[in-house]
């Protein structure tokens, strides 16, 4: 977290959480950190600074990649794990990028990501919690989160999850400085 100043305050959410936890409670805690940084990371920017693209050509910008992460939640807990059939958030067949192109800068586009991510993250931190064991699986018939096209356990779907977030952070990292000059945390 940030004082009014700007600066890093001592109160980080991410600090002091479960240690030598067994293999669930480690691998929760490094999701959760990795949620918690993309949410302060983009606290307190109004929907132009949420949308902002990076650089030409690429569409990627903080409000994209909450919408994205909202569908690698929703694709990965709820599609995989859960076996449920319901429909992407952002993205279609037609428009693959749906998540960053869709990316405008409107306070209600801005409100609806955060709210279909949040109901995401509650949807797989209840799942996961509530899982019998890591080693449940879902169905990956596409490849689409590693699996070789087939079964992955809730294990290895926390590991990519982790890994997800873990490879956009350092965006969310260079965006973020980009709109206001703000680095750390």
């Amino acid at each position: 977290m940030f004082t009014a100043d700007g600066k890093p305050s001592d109160d980080d959410p991410r600090e002091n959480g479960p240690t030598l936890g067994d293999e669930r409670t480690t691998l929760v805690e490094a999701l959760r950190c990795a949620r918690l940084t993309l949410e302060m990371k983009c606290s307190g920017l109004d929907a132009e600074a949420m949308a902002r693209r990076s650089v030409e050509p690429s569409t990627m910008s903080l409000l994209g990649l909450v919408r994205h992460l909202a569908e690698g939640e929703r694709a990965t807990f709820r599609v995989m794990m859960a076996g449920q059939d319901v429909p992407r958030l952002f993205c279609s067949d037609t428009d693959r990028d749906g998540d960053f192109d869709g990316a405008l800068p409107d306070p209600q586009v801005v409100a609806e990501a955060w709210d279909a991510w949040r109901a995401e993250v509650d949807f797989a931190t209840r799942f996961v919690a509530e899982a019998p064991s890591l080693d449940i699986t879902g169905d990956d018939p596409l490849n689409l989160h590693g699996s070789g096209g087939g079964q992955m356990s809730l294990r290895e779907a926390l590991v990519g999850m982790i890994w997800e977030y873990g490879r956009h952070m350092g965006h969310v990292d260079l965006l973020r400085e980009r709109i206001d000059g703000r680095i750390g945390q």
